[in-house]
């Protein structure tokens, strides 16, 4: 028997596939109309004075008044609002912070407007009906999903709440789903991470599980707690599962260890939220990419990101976008960011619509010698290596060796096996070959023996999260990062190590 959800779900997929093709088959126009409405919104609040926005009537008044700034830059009009002062960055006051663990800010508190907010809500659920709507799926409606994210308990400062990003969207989840939502209200509240996983292990092994979603790294964890829970496959633990949301990071190098795990491939849909807005979504299967928000009140910018560290770099829209070029990101939004670069570093796979992929962050690179080696290259190398020889990877961090004992300098990778590779050679000469190919100036650096090629170092069995353990950042929305320009995670791995 069909449910009323169910029956419900496809015409209301259409009509929503129907909106987005409005705006995405008009990308320029959606562009333009709201960066007049944010630059009008703007003129009243004290950055807006501050920078002229009365005199705004183009984009490029914008790029000449208002020059691009990460969180330090923006820091101090933050704090205003921080303390209670009105009508800073954006009218009013923001309903939330979302507080982030920066590296050189401490914490950073990022404003969420009445006005940002819906979109962070409304992109989500597009994402699934877009693809209901594709693929006519509807069966997991009914199921129960799961979404592992932080706790939702919120603080409050000068009247805003305050708190992680997954937890502030888990108090907009809509009523039609609470039922289906897993795990219940008090689990969720667990702050130890650890402890909380367990807790959802316990609560969801009897229920009919449809779609799983969150970072793969710490769903990769409730899988493997399961698996040794029952001592089966999670495809026979729930037999209904189909469907696996992320977002955080590139899904590939974990995409073998989780059918691994789960015993059976499932459909997967790939989100881009982050506390500053949620920007894209995949919004076809077959695509590579996913599809920018371009009508959610966030105005895009991009700078190449070769030429991101130099004096005045072009700045371009939209419009001028080329497929496969590593561009910065810089926003302005609806919840007060200006000019604002989030750190991340994007490719467009498509410009009809415009689809991307994030290649990385800007400031996560190697560039110890020039090469300027970037996340997406690492990860592209790990993914050949990977279908190359059969190996299971569970995580994996590069790193720098600027001054080995003895021969040339290398590129260090920690790589923490499910499964090792028969021949670890072949696995070291593939992702070097892939890394040569991809990257010219790692290929001239290799070939004038300047480097020698990449080393391996095996991390043990849970090392990864032990890691994260000891920097407190198990779990919720943290990330491993790929590339590190320092020693600084290479050398935690080594003390560790010791401390065995």
């Amino acid at each position: 028997m069909i449910s009323i959800k169910s029956a419900l779900a496809k015409p209301f997929a259409k009509y929503i596939y129907n909106k987005v093709q409005k705006w995405a088959n008009n990308p320029v126009k959606t562009q333009e109309k709201v960066f007049k409405s944010l630059i009008k919104a703007g003129a009243n609040t004290s950055f807006g004075k501050d920078h002229d926005f009365d005199k705004i009537s183009s984009y490029e008044d914008f790029v000449t008044q208002v020059q691009v700034r990460d969180y330090e830059g923006l820091k101090s009009y933050v704090e205003r609002v921080v303390s209670g002062e009105e009508n800073v960055l954006w009218k009013g006051k923001p309903i939330y912070f979302a507080k982030t663990s920066g590296t050189t800010s401490g914490s950073k508190y990022i404003p969420i407007t009445k006005e940002s907010m819906p979109s962070h809500v409304e992109a989500a659920r597009n994402a699934i009906l877009m693809y209901i709507h594709e693929t006519g799926n509807v069966d997991f409606v009914n199921g129960k999903m799961i979404f592992l994210q932080g706790s939702p308990i919120l603080n409050e400062q000068n009247g805003i709440q305050l708190g992680r990003l997954s937890g502030i969207v888990a108090h907009y989840v809509p009523k039609y789903l609470q039922k289906n939502r897993m795990p219940s209200w008090e689990t969720n509240c667990i702050e130890d991470w650890e402890t909380k996983v367990d807790a959802i292990v316990e609560e969801t092994l009897a229920e009919d599980m449809s779609i799983i979603s969150g970072i793969p790294s710490w769903v990769q964890m409730y899988f493997e707690k399961l698996q040794q829970k029952t001592g089966k496959k999670v495809g026979d633990v729930f037999k209904n599962f189909n469907l696996f949301i992320f977002g955080g990071v590139n899904y590939e190098p974990y995409r073998s260890k989780f059918e691994n795990l789960i015993g059976r491939k499932v459909d997967s849909i790939e989100l881009y939220p982050a506390s500053e807005g949620f920007f894209a979504f995949q919004d076809k299967q077959n695509k590579k990419g996913m599809l920018l928000q371009l009508n959610s009140g966030i105005f895009y910018e991009f700078i190449k990101a070769d030429a991101f560290f130099k004096d005045n770099p072009k700045r371009i829209t939209i419009k001028d976008v080329e497929i496969g070029v590593n561009y910065v990101m810089i926003i302005s939004t609806n919840a007060g960011l200006w000019a604002y670069n989030i750190g991340d570093t994007v490719e467009f796979t498509s410009t009809k619509p415009y689809r991307v992929i994030v290649s990385g962050r800007i400031k996560h690179f190697i560039s110890a010698f020039g090469e300027h080696v970037i996340g997406k290259e690492v990860e592209q190398a790990m993914q050949e290596a990977i279908k190359t020889t059969n190996a299971i990877v569970t995580e994996f961090t590069v790193a720098p060796q600027i001054n080995p004992e003895k021969d040339l300098p290398y590129h260090e990778w920690f790589i923490e096996f499910e499964k090792e590779p028969k021949d670890i050679f072949a696995f070291t000469e593939a992702i070097d070959q892939s890394l040569q190919a991809q990257n010219t100036y790692y290929f001239d650096l290799i070939d004038g023996k300047v480097l020698q090629q990449l080393k391996i170092t095996k991390v043990e069995k849970d090392g990864f999260k032990n890691y994260m353990k000891s920097v407190g950042k198990l779990g919720g929305q943290n990330k491993i990062p790929r590339l590190s320009n320092d020693r600084k995670i290479a050398d935690a791995f080594t003390y560790l190590s010791t401390k065995k």
